[in-house]
Parts: structure tokens; C-alpha cells; sequence
């Protein structure tokens, strides 16, 4: 009896441990296909508020999770305005009074631009893959995709924005359709949708993110891939302060 006893608690070990991998693998592919080993690209943000709409254009660049660099390009009293994150350090240049601005670590959980994206949202400084442990709580169908459900928790030593997240990534591509954020005490903060799939570079993915707050009515901001290139190489140099000032 104790044998048998043992035996069934070892699956149990053995199914939790590769169901967390499996999800950890999931989480991997769907970033790795966001991200590529590098990117570049033309993004507009549209931020839009019950009585009013602005959008922000910008170009973007990232080498893995540890680079990352954003040049406004319009609108023209925030051109040129530029976001580096280089490894464990955030930046932002402001060239209308010539100024370099860090970003200190309090900063993330705050509006990126007036939007309802965080600065680590665009800044990417935590890892979803690194910072979180990962389990798949189900299934769910999204605009006709079939999706894993995949609960995201933080590490105890992980500096993040989220208390939890829950990501909602289609079985076969892989492609993130939702994702909802909470804060500490588990309430519902934004739900991030996922839209318009397309072949964008050399794969396909959604084209169009929304990003909804729960307890602001009529608030949202859409993030729209306008071109974007993957795996061109880009070297550690480019994402240095020095190259805020010079990047067009």
C-alpha cells in the first residue's frame, strides 16, 4: 500500500512539474514570436478617452528582453523624445530642454504617455518568461481561436508591475489573443486584446492590441503594428544613451 502510495505521488509530481514547463515553453514561443531575436518597427499608439483621442507615432527597436529603445516621431511637441532600456536601466531623453531623465524602478507601474499602458508594458522590463512561474488553467475559445489559459504568478524576488496575469495563447501559432492584468490584491486592472492577425515581417501575428482599463468607462489604447522587420542584426551599441541623441 505505502509503494502504490508513493507511486501515485510521484505522478503527481512528475504531471505538475512537466504541466509547468509546458506552460513556461508556451509563454516562451508566444514572447519569442512578439520579439524575435531582434526587431524593428513602425508602431502608432491611439489613445482614446470618452471626450477626446490622440495618437503617438513611434519607431521601435529591441534586442531580446534586455534592449529596447522608442523614438517619438510624432506628434511634433513630442518628436524626437526618446525611451531606452539598456539591461537593468530605464531612460528617457527629452530634447526640447535637452534632458536625460532615469527611470526609477517606482516609475513602471505608471502611464507610459498619457496612456493606459505602463511603462513596463513598453519598456519591457519584466520578463514574462524570467519573472513569472507559469500553469495552464484551461482553454478557452478567443474570436474562434483555440487558446491555452495560462496563469502567470511572479517570483518572490522579481521586481514586477503585476500581482498576477492571465494570457490567453492560441494552440497552434501561438499568438497572445488576451491578456489580463491584476494588481496584488487580485482586482482586475487592464485587459490587453489581441486583433486583426495578418503576416507581419516573416510571421503572422495580431496587428492590433487594445489595451482596456477595467474601472475607466470609455478609456482604451490601441497599439497599431504598422511594419516591423525580426532577426535583422542590431548591435548592444545602438541602445546607449549617446545613440538617444542621434537616433532618427
Amino acid at each position: 500500500m505505502k509503494q502504490l502510495y508513493k507511486y501515485v505521488i510521484l505522478i503527481l509530481v512528475f504531471t505538475h512539474t512537466l504541466s509547468a514547463q509546458d506552460a513556461t515553453e508556451i509563454v516562451r514561443k508566444a514572447n519569442s514570436l512578439t520579439m524575435g531575436k531582434t526587431s524593428q518597427g513602425i508602431n502608432k499608439m491611439i489613445v482614446v478617452r470618452p471626450d477626446w483621442k490622440r495618437e503617438v507615432e513611434m519607431k521601435i527597436w529591441s534586442k531580446g528582453n534586455e534592449f529596447y529603445l522608442i523614438l517619438i516621431t510624432a506628434p511634433a511637441r513630442e518628436k524626437g523624445q526618446v525611451f531606452l532600456k539598456r539591461q537593468n536601466e530605464m531612460w528617457n531623453w527629452i530634447p526640447s530642454i535637452t534632458r536625460m531623465i532615469k527611470i526609477p524602478p517606482s516609475m513602471m507601474a505608471q502611464s507610459w504617455m498619457g496612456s493606459d499602458f505602463t511603462n513596463d508594458d513598453l519598456l519591457k522590463e519584466a520578463s514574462i518568461v524570467k519573472d513569472y512561474t507559469h500553469k495552464i488553467i484551461g482553454s478557452d475559445s478567443i474570436d474562434g481561436f483555440d487558446c491555452y489559459k495560462i496563469e502567470l504568478i511572479p517570483k518572490p524576488e522579481a521586481a514586477v508591475v503585476w500581482g498576477k496575469i492571465i494570457s490567453w495563447i492560441e494552440k497552434e501559432k501561438y499568438l497572445t489573443m488576451k491578456v489580463e492584468f491584476y494588481d496584488e490584491t487580485e482586482d482586475l486592472i487592464n485587459t490587453q486584446i489581441g486583433m486583426e492577425i495578418k503576416k507581419m515581417g516573416n510571421r503572422i501575428l495580431p496587428t492590433r492590441m487594445e489595451m482596456i482599463p477595467a474601472d475607466k468607462e470609455g478609456n482604451k489604447t490601441i497599439i497599431e503594428l504598422i511594419d516591423i522587420e525580426f532577426d535583422k542584426n542590431i548591435s548592444d551599441k545602438f541602445f546607449s544613451q549617446q545613440n538617444m541623441k542621434r537616433v532618427r
